[in-house]
């Protein structure tokens, strides 16, 4: 059986979400051939530095015209316009992708981008390919750009993601309540006392992790100038340089500073609560490890989207005030009895074994 997994390289999520379902099937599915694609590498040089390079810049720097751009494409006049546009623009510049897909003409395609979902469901409307076509939302909110008429089947974040797509008019045979895929790191166990001893961490503290995202924005620097007094915390700073210099310059107590790190797990199996963005899969993620969220500078549409499901299901908190975060995590650190009310909420949403339920069913 030949199976593509494929994605954009527009946000580390998309990306993530692929490589959880590649390893999976290579750990588990060996008698597949795999190939794990970035459509956007072929594509033509500028649409793909456009289409990846141009999101980072506008939600970094220009959120107002993403949230703009979000709330236009969600209304029913202006979202058929806006498909045609991007069907010719895509077409002209994704040729290669299809030509590819086209020519190899794989038994599966999962893809975790809805560009590449709409290269594939094009091609098997007009008979190119016959693959069978599974498009994995990588958010709890539906966008309407992740609708393709060709999809076989849509896998979901939750029941409220489900619902969204019934109302779209998809057929409820077609949806799978399976969850986003996360890698199978985050559903372990991991022995916390040999953590806490790697990490030279005190047991008996509250400890928070605070990651900055992909796009490293937030008002992370100082949140940790408010909280390093009261809460031990974990700092992951991923590629931003400054962040990390910055902090390793104060040199601050109960303050552990990690540049880009591939053990995140560790650090949460460690940690009370995370400060983070409320990407898709950083919510599947701190879910499956029990770890309650607290949300930092949302980008506007698909983000702010997952934190209302998450705080309509009792266990996202949302706030861009670093002296109130301050308050929420002191406030809980002093009553457990209320986070552990959010880890009981937790426990109905998270969705640990997402990817191997999604392989196991539809591979």
């Amino acid at each position: 059986m030949k199976i593509f997994i494929t994605y954009a390289s527009a946000g580390a999520g998309h990306q993530r979400a692929s490589e959880a379902i590649y390893n999976y099937l290579r750990l588990n599915n060996k008698n597949s051939e795999l190939k794990l694609i970035d459509a956007l590498q072929k594509s033509n040089i500028l649409f793909r530095n456009t289409y990846s390079l141009g999101y980072a810049f506008i939600v970094s720097y220009a959120p107002w015209l993403w949230t703009a751009g979000f709330r236009i494409t969600h209304i029913k006049l202006w979202r058929i316009v806006i498909k045609g546009v991007r069907f010719v623009v895509n077409r002209l510049n994704t040729k290669n992708f299809a030509k590819f897909l086209s020519k190899e003409n794989p038994d599966i395609i999962i893809s975790t981008h809805f560009l590449p979902s709409e290269v594939s469901a094009y091609l098997k409307r007009n008979k190119r390919i016959n693959s069978k076509l599974i498009t994995v939302i990588t958010d709890f909110g539906i966008h309407p750009f992740w609708l393709s008429e060709g999809t076989d089947i849509y896998v979901v974040a939750s029941n409220f993601s489900k619902r969204q797509l019934v109302l779209r008019g998809i057929e409820e045979n077609k949806i799978k309540e399976f969850g986003i895929p996360i890698d199978i790191k985050f559903s372990k166990k991991y022995g916390k006392l040999d953590l806490y001893k790697k990490f030279n961490l005190d047991q008996n503290k509250f400890t928070a992790l605070i990651t900055t995202g992909s796009f490293s924005i937030g008002p992370i620097e100082k949140i940790v100038g408010l909280l390093y007094k009261d809460v031990q915390l974990l700092v992951v700073c991923a590629h931003n340089k400054r962040l990390y210099k910055n902090l390793k310059d104060k040199n601050y107590p109960n303050v552990s500073v990690f540049r880009f790190i591939d053990n995140i797990q560790e650090l949460m199996a460690i940690s009370d609560i995370i400060i983070t963005k409320p990407g898709g899969l950083t919510i599947s993620e701190s879910l499956a490890m029990d770890l309650a969220p607290i949300f930092v500078t949302a980008i506007p549409g698909q983000e702010t989207e997952n934190i209302k499901v998450s705080r309509s299901s009792g266990i996202g908190i949302y706030e861009r005030d670093a002296s109130k975060i301050k308050d929420i995590i002191l406030d809980l650190k002093e009553n457990p009895h209320k986070l552990n009310i959010i880890k009981e909420n937790i426990a109905k949403l998270k969705k640990p074994y997402a990817t191997e339920e999604l392989c196991h069913a539809l591979c």
